[in-house]
């Protein structure tokens, strides 16, 4: 075609005034026909250069005579142009050391073959380039039509990005058009480089895209050419294009890659230099270059030197929080501060002080520019390293108050499961700022899997908030541990966390606080075998309770302290004191007062009354199963051991089995285990040996998983009388060495005198 032609049908588009797409329309033509004709590709049809004439308002006549030059012109040129286009390959150096992909690279070699775009996604180190364009390297002989690649520097710190337009130019110019046939428009130069690529088989890589927008005009049309798009945001609004999403490398894979790019193996410890880079591929080829460079270092000389200060990534990061709008910023600086695994779109509301659904949009958003994971529906999480440049972008900022809304928000979820779980403490916690929303924790198996999911998260804002200094979370979270250590084991980290948080409750200056502290930690020591430690604390809760009209308090507070002389040997004394606990005018039908009873109960098992224990639990227990679980269960334990006591086996184990499956259902493994053991008990006296041990060894392999060494040792002991009971003396003495051994190493001394003293008689 003559570029006089050529020339005059520009005149007519730009005389014209409309975009591609408009004049297209006007002329019914395609815009990629129109395209072809602006750029000298074809000579348009004679009634095509009228309606062009008419919509630019010009005679067509004058054009007649060079359109018909131009028609007769030969053809052969411009199809042997047409048929060998000139093959660019424009593709970087393929990365050494490629490792590991290997899913995601048979993912993308295969949509070679089935599709026209994918996008490969991840947050920034990821390795999203280096994965696109070693795919592209191996798919260099399929596309034999080029191999183009533009970076557009969606996310390049002290770079501009490269806009459409100017994209378009580079790769119509890589496609060997030459300057004067690439149009002007975005929308006009898009057409031809649709019009151009049908013609080919090329890959065509962009690389480093901002979003959607970004690169909607540079995709392809008809045709067998293959895109591949790399960023950091999915690309949700382009239809039909396949995704590839990134996420860190396995451990296994970045070992392979920091070995390789470090030039071999070094003496130390490459596990801690993954930690430190979090596996992420560019922090693990940064600190391998460090290595490579420096051959006297070992691995712990570099890990000394990451320990020093960060790695050399974080403008990696910079860029894609410029793209943020403030809302979405500040909930990634957010997010930095949150100190446990990860958080749920509730603990972000709260987090923010704002609705649960703007908290939701906004994970969301950062989900989609892969500056938060979503490694599970409604949880989201921050790779460590994104952590680092969240807690850096705004280092003024004052994390208290955010942690401590976070700390109401896990309060006021514990306040929920509690009104389900059977304590009876009062527990005067205080909520300073209610949560925007909270989860629905209604049934109790709902709350208690809450609990569970939330229980890292909510120890980890306990101990930062008893660091910070928030004292009112701090204190209602050490509290309220009791809930979930109690029931699954744990009992020494909830002394650990109510000592820490002790000067807390001291502090706010709230008395009844301050005496559920104490109680509660009193209670604790007593659970892991520490009873002379708890007796003080025990003691100091009571007078608190007392003065401040507390009886509930009182009577569970002088309750425990019966206990504690009736495990230390004085079953009498303990009786005496849990009768000045149940002769305090408490409510009518209090479940405190049966609580004390069940207490009674057991003690009067301990000196052989087993008509008086099996009465105190038989007329308690109806009035127990109306008010709660725990109290029930304890007066089947009482009604079991006296019925043991008084030679009926059968009804012992009756009661046991319907214990254990109380504590099932509530999902108390502690109690479980030991109710098992009552179990094994009854079973051996039955003549029962191998179901005896079969149910005892349940018992200990619960206790060892939650570390609970105290009532460990005692279902030993349990075990080991019921086997000199039964005239087993070999069994007993093994049962007897174990939990001395127990008792010893964990100094659970009270219990080591007696132990000792019944091993010797026995061997």
């Amino acid at each position: 075609m003559s570029e006089e032609l050529t020339g005059l049908l520009r005149q007519l588009r730009d005389l014209a005034g409309r975009s591609l797409r408009e004049l297209a329309r006007d002329v019914h033509v395609s815009s990629s026909s129109l395209s072809r004709y602006f750029s000298g590709q074809a000579v348009p049809p004679w009634p095509t250069v009228v309606a062009l004439s008419k919509a630019a308002g010009r005679d067509p006549r004058a054009l007649r005579e060079v359109w018909e030059r131009a028609k007769d012109r030969p053809q052969a040129s411009r199809t042997s142009v047409a048929a060998a286009p000139s093959v660019r390959n424009d593709l970087p150096h393929d990365i050494t050391a490629f490792t590991g992909r290997r899913a995601e690279l048979d993912a993308l070699l295969g949509a070679a073959r089935n599709a026209s775009v994918v996008a490969i996604d991840g947050m920034g180190g990821v390795g999203k380039s280096a994965l696109a364009v070693h795919a592209a390297h191996l798919l260099t002989a399929e596309f034999p039509g080029g191999q183009l690649y533009v970076d557009l520097h969606g996310f390049t710190p002290g770079r501009e990005r490269v806009e459409p337009a100017e994209a378009l130019r580079v790769l119509l110019a890589a496609l060997g058009l030459p300057p004067g046939r690439i149009p002007d428009q975005v929308a006009e130069r898009a057409a031809l480089w649709r019009s151009e690529l049908a013609m080919r088989r090329a890959i065509v890589v962009l690389d480093n895209a901002a979003d959607a927008e970004h690169v909607r005009d540079l995709l392809p049309g008809a045709g067998q050419s293959f895109v591949v798009i790399t960023s950091r945001r999915r690309m949700v609004e382009l239809d039909g294009v396949q995704p590839i999403s990134l996420d860190v490398l396995p451990t296994q894979e970045a070992a392979e890659l920091f070995v390789s790019s470090a030039g071999g193996d070094r003496p130390g410890d490459v596990g801690e230099v993954l930690r430190r880079c979090g596996n992420l591929p560019l922090a693990i080829r940064v600190a391998a270059a460090r290595l490579r460079h420096r051959p006297a270092w070992t691995l712990d000389t570099l890990v000394e030197r990451l320990r020093e200060g960060e790695l050399a990534v974080s403008d990696v990061f910079e860029m894609s929080l410029r793209q943020l709008d403030p809302a979405q910023r500040r909930m990634f600086g957010l997010l930095g501060l949150v100190p446990g695994d990860d958080i749920d779109a509730y603990g972000a509301a709260a987090l923010a002080g704002i609705p649960l659904a703007n908290a939701r949009s906004l994970l969301e958003d950062l989900v989609d520019v892969h500056l938060v994971q979503e490694p599970a529906a409604g949880r989201y999480r921050m790779h460590d390293l994104l952590r680092q440049a969240a807690r850096s972008d705004d280092p003024a900022a004052d994390p208290v108050p955010a942690i401590a809304r976070l700390g109401d928000y896990y309060l006021s979820g514990m306040l929920a499961v509690k009104r389900l779980v059977e304590v009876l403490i009062p527990l005067p916690v205080v909520v300073t700022q209610p949560p925007p929303a909270l989860p629905d924790l209604s049934v109790y198996d709902t709350a208690v899997d809450w609990m569970d999911t939330e229980w890292v998260n909510l120890t980890a804002v306990f101990s930062l908030a008893v660091e910070l200094g928030i004292d009112a979370p701090a204190v209602g979270l050490g509290q309220l541990a009791l809930l979930s250590e109690a029931r699954r084991g744990g009992v020494a980290r909830l002394v650990r966390g109510l000592e820490a948080s002790m000067p807390a409750a001291e502090r706010l200056g709230e008395r009844r606080m301050l005496a559920s502290h104490r109680y509660l930690l009193g209670a604790a020591l007593m659970r892991v075998g520490l009873m002379q430690d708890a007796a003080p604390r025990l003691e100091a809760a009571r007078v608190l309770m007392a003065a401040e009209g507390d009886l509930d308090g009182e009577a569970l507070s002088l309750m425990k302290l019966g206990e504690v002389r009736m495990y230390t040997g004085d079953a009498e004394g303990g009786i005496a004191v849990m009768r000045e606990a149940a002769a305090l005018p408490l409510a009518p039908g209090s479940a405190v007062r049966l609580r004390v009873y069940t207490a009674i109960g057991t003690a009067l098992v301990q000196l052989g009354k087993y008509h008086e224990a099996h009465e105190i639990a038989a007329e308690r227990i109806e009035a127990a199963r109306g008010l709660d679980r725990q109290t029930e269960r304890m007066c089947l334990d009482v009604l079991g051991w006296a019925a043991l006591g008084l030679g009926d086996a059968e009804a012992a184990l009756d009661f046991a089995e319907q214990s254990a499956e109380i504590n099932r259902t509530t999902r108390h493994a502690v109690f479980e285990a030991i109710s098992l053991t009552d179990v094994a008990v009854a079973l051996r006296h039955l003549g029962r040996v191998e179901e005896a041990a079969a149910r005892h060894a349940e018992a200990v392999r619960i206790l060892e998983r939650v570390g609970e060494p105290h009532w460990r040792a005692r279902s030993h002991l349990s075990y080991a009388e019921s086997c000199l009971t039964t005239g087993h003396r070999d069994a007993a003495a093994r049962h007897l060495r174990t939990a001395l051994e127990i008792a010893t190493v964990n100094g659970i001394d009270y219990l080591v005198p007696e132990t000792r003293s019944t091993l010797a008689r026995v061997t």
